[in-house]
């Protein structure tokens, strides 16, 4: 499945968000890739973030990361760079954004 998600990073942390990015625990991703990614791109324009992730079921790769200290741990660093965060909460899993067109 795809699952596309809106954050906002804060105006002033723009740079250090990005290079947060540079540096993703290698602990993390493959983590990530456990819980059930395929991919996961962020684009940013201006202040907001667009996420596109693909994973084979979604409510399943948050329940696996919402407590793994790896992930609570990048949570906890993104939560002081970020405006609107990912929720890796079980409400999270409702907080895709809907397709509203797609080239068929």
């Amino acid at each position: 499945m795809r699952v596309a998600l809106h954050t906002e990073v804060r105006a002033d942390r723009v740079a250090a968000y990005e290079a947060a990015h540079r540096e993703v625990p290698a602990a993390l991703t493959a983590a990530i890739r456990a819980a059930g990614a395929t991919s996961w791109t962020i684009w940013r324009s201006g202040t907001h973030l667009f996420h596109l992730l693909e994973c084979e079921d979604y409510a399943r790769l948050l329940a696996a990361l919402e407590r793994l200290p790896v992930n609570v741990a990048w949570q906890a660093r993104m939560a002081d760079l970020l405006d609107v965060a990912h929720d890796y909460s079980r409400d999270g899993a409702g907080a895709g954004l809907p397709v509203v067109w797609e080239l068929p």
